[in-house]
C-alpha cells in the first residue's frame, strides 16, 4: 500500500511555479471530450485506459461541503459506469484534500512521478535499430492500442481523445522489418513539451527503441521552441526512468490516486 506521507518533501512542494506549469500542460494534453466541472472539481469520465482522463482533479476548493460533493461525484461516476477515482497532486485544492479523502475511506494507490528536463541540456547518443515513421493522430492511437493490447472500448476512447487534442503534436513509431514495434509522441504547449504514450512491444524491449524515440522527440520539441520537457511515469517503472535519466530528466513532483476499495480496476 502506498503512503503519501513517506514522500520526500521536495516532491510535494506547493510553491513550485514550473511544476504547476507542467501540471496545467499535462491536464490539457490528457483532456477527453467527456469532462465537466462541479464546484471546483474537474470530473473526467472517458472510458479509456489513461486514468488522468477518468478521474477527479480538485483544481479549486469550491464552496460546498465535502460530504455533499462526495455524494454527488460518486453518484455521477456510478451513472457513467466508472469507479470514482481522485487524482492527487501538490496543487490539489484545498491542501487538506488528500487527508480528508483518506478519512473518508479512499485509499492511496499508484504513485507516479512527473519528471522534467531543460531542453538545452538534453543529451544522448543514439544508435537507431529501426526506422522512424510519422503517424497521424488516429493512426498513432490505433498503434498504441495494438502495442498495449487494449480492448476496443479503451482504444476508441484514446482515438477520440487524441482527435480532440488542441495542441500541435508529433506522433512517431519505430519500425523493424516494416513492423511497428514502439511508439511515442510529444505535445507542444508553447515553451513546454510533454512526452506521452511511450510503449514498446514486449519482445522488442531492451533494444534501444525507447531511447531513440525520446531523443527524436526532444530534438523536435527544441526545434519547435520549447524550453522544457516533462513526462509522467510510474514511480516503480525502473527501466523507463533509467531511459529518461539519460536525457537529464529528474523528478519534479509526485501524484497518486485515491479510490474506495475495491472500486474497479486501478491499472
Amino acid at each position: 500500500m502506498f503512503d503519501p506521507a513517506g514522500l520526500p518533501a521536495e516532491l510535494s512542494r506547493t510553491d513550485d511555479s514550473l511544476g504547476a506549469r507542467f501540471e496545467d500542460a499535462g491536464l490539457t494534453c490528457s483532456q477527453p471530450p467527456q469532462q465537466t466541472i462541479y464546484d471546483g472539481w474537474l470530473l473526467r469520465y472517458s472510458p479509456g485506459k489513461a486514468k488522468r482522463a477518468r478521474s477527479v482533479n480538485a483544481i479549486a476548493a469550491g464552496v460546498r461541503p465535502l460530504d455533499e460533493k462526495l455524494a454527488h461525484v460518486e453518484a455521477f461516476y456510478g451513472r457513467v459506469g466508472l469507479p470514482c477515482v481522485f487524482r492527487i497532486t501538490p496543487y490539489t485544492q484545498p491542501p487538506a484534500m488528500d487527508a480528508a479523502l483518506a478519512a473518508h475511506g479512499f485509499l492511496a494507490q499508484e504513485e507516479s512521478r512527473v519528471m522534467w528536463t531543460e531542453l538545452q541540456k538534453a543529451s544522448g547518443t543514439v544508435t537507431q535499430v529501426g526506422r522512424f515513421t510519422t503517424l497521424s493522430g488516429p493512426e498513432f492511437a490505433d498503434l498504441v492500442a495494438r502495442l498495449r493490447g487494449s480492448p476496443p472500448t479503451q482504444a476508441a476512447a484514446e482515438r477520440q481523445r487524441i482527435a480532440h487534442l488542441p495542441l500541435p503534436a508529433l506522433y512517431i513509431a519505430v519500425q523493424v522489418d516494416d513492423e511497428p514495434v514502439a511508439s511515442g509522441c510529444v505535445v507542444i504547449d508553447d515553451d513546454v513539451a510533454g512526452i506521452f504514450n511511450m510503449v514498446t512491444r514486449p519482445a522488442q524491449r531492451g533494444q534501444g527503441h525507447a531511447t531513440a524515440i525520446v531523443e527524436h522527440l526532444l530534438r523536435h520539441a527544441s526545434a519547435a521552441g520549447a524550453r522544457w520537457a516533462y513526462l509522467q511515469v510510474d514511480a516503480a517503472n525502473v527501466a523507463a526512468r533509467c531511459v529518461y535519466r539519460k536525457f537529464g530528466f529528474r523528478d519534479r513532483y509526485a501524484y497518486w490516486y485515491r479510490a474506495r476499495p475495491p472500486q474497479g480496476e486501478l491499472q
